[in-house]
């Protein structure tokens, strides 16, 4: 891999394997729900940038799913960070991208252990807000990456990539591809994954610049960043839209279901298909001429960085309040944005021209 095409704030994309940007199915939360549940409990305290980054602290990460090659690629990278600052790694979670009463569990049990601080890609945006509050409460610094709870609910969210860069990116991918006419679908992930959502929020927003007036979303359907369920949904969206012309697929494990769905139908190269995706999944689509481009963020320094917040957070170096600044080892300095907020860089595009470049 280029080293230098992921610069610091182009760390740059994809998601990838999955961008599981699951969330789960057990429906949504309110901001009653998460009102009802008390203040905020995260930035207390005064941060010391200069404190000594301590040793020996453990780090628990939770990502949406075990064994995601999305989450895989992401929390390797944590894991290497946190050896590298003389912390101990430990990673659990549930193996469905959906069991958001499993995710809670886990919350419980790192807390139980005592970590110093937990690493976490909610499936959904308030369910684990209780548990995660009696985390902090126990003195857990909380970091969520990938997929983020309410702002209370944490110290820190690292982001991909801002929803707004995400969002519009993607609506002009495959208006370029389609020549700006036409009816297109999004083929998500789960209807409660936080993620994807404020990035479908942002895409019908860019939809409504007078130079996509030709341009029609008939349909979002929901594939659960289930392969089989995602492949199903992309053939029933090209049965009951006969003249689709494009699909926006924001999560890794939808868009490699569609891809091999449109790779094997008459539809190939005539149905674009771009969104979130990995380069080693999406490499032969890209070759075989079913999918044209593609974007996303770099998983592992995504990991990286949620584990350098975490202990900068441990270590006192930072609270989480905005404006605060730390140092994240090679990665260069970051600040901390509204609610919390720490961006990992601008997404990547990838085509025929570069797709080789990329190894994850």
């Amino acid at each position: 891999m280029h080293k230098h095409s992921f610069r610091r704030s182009c760390a740059a994309l994809a998601a990838t394997t999955s961008l599981v940007l699951a969330a789960s199915a057990c429906g949504g939360t309110t901001k009653q729900d998460v009102a009802e549940e008390g203040g905020s409990t995260t930035t207390t305290g005064k941060a010391d940038p200069g404190a000594p980054t301590k040793k020996g602290l453990t780090v628990g990460f939770l990502p949406k799913q075990v064994n995601n090659p999305y989450f895989t690629v992401a929390d390797k990278g944590g894991e290497k960070a946190v050896r590298q600052l003389g912390s101990t790694y430990k990673e659990v979670g549930p193996s469905s991208g959906t069991d958001t009463a499993g995710q809670v569990s886990y919350v419980n049990t790192l807390t139980q252990q005592q970590v110093d601080a937990m690493a976490v890609s909610a499936q959904d945006p308030g369910a684990l807000c209780t548990a995660l509050k009696q985390a902090m409460k126990n003195g857990v610094k909380v970091v969520t990456y990938d997929s983020d709870t309410r702002p209370e609910c944490r110290h820190a969210f690292i982001s991909q990539a801002s929803a707004e860069d995400l969002g519009r990116t993607q609506v002009r991918l495959l208006a370029e591809q389609i020549g700006h006419k036409g009816e297109i679908a999004i083929l998500s992930a789960a209807q409660t994954a936080t993620n994807q959502n404020a990035w479908i929020e942002i895409m019908k927003d860019e939809l409504k610049d007078p130079k996509y007036k030709d341009i029609k979303l008939v349909k979002i359907a929901y594939g659960d960043d289930d392969a089989q369920k995602s492949f199903q949904q992309t053939q029933g969206l090209l049965q009951e839209h006969p003249q689709l012309k494009g699909i926006i697929s924001p999560t890794t494990v939808g868009i490699k279901a569609a891809a091999q769905y449109l790779s094997g139908s008459k539809y190939k190269g005539k149905v674009r298909l771009t969104g979130l995706g990995v380069p080693n999944d999406m490499r032969k689509y890209v070759k075989n001429g079913t999918v044209e481009a593609f974007e996303l963020w770099d998983p592992a320094k995504l990991g990286e960085l949620a584990a350098r917040t975490a202990v900068a957070l441990s270590s006192g170096q930072i609270t989480g309040k905005e404006g605060e600044t730390f140092e994240a080892g090679p990665m260069g300095e970051y600040t901390i944005g509204e609610d919390g907020v720490i961006t990992l860089g601008k997404p990547t595009v990838f085509d025929a021209k570069n797709v080789d470049d990329f190894d994850f």
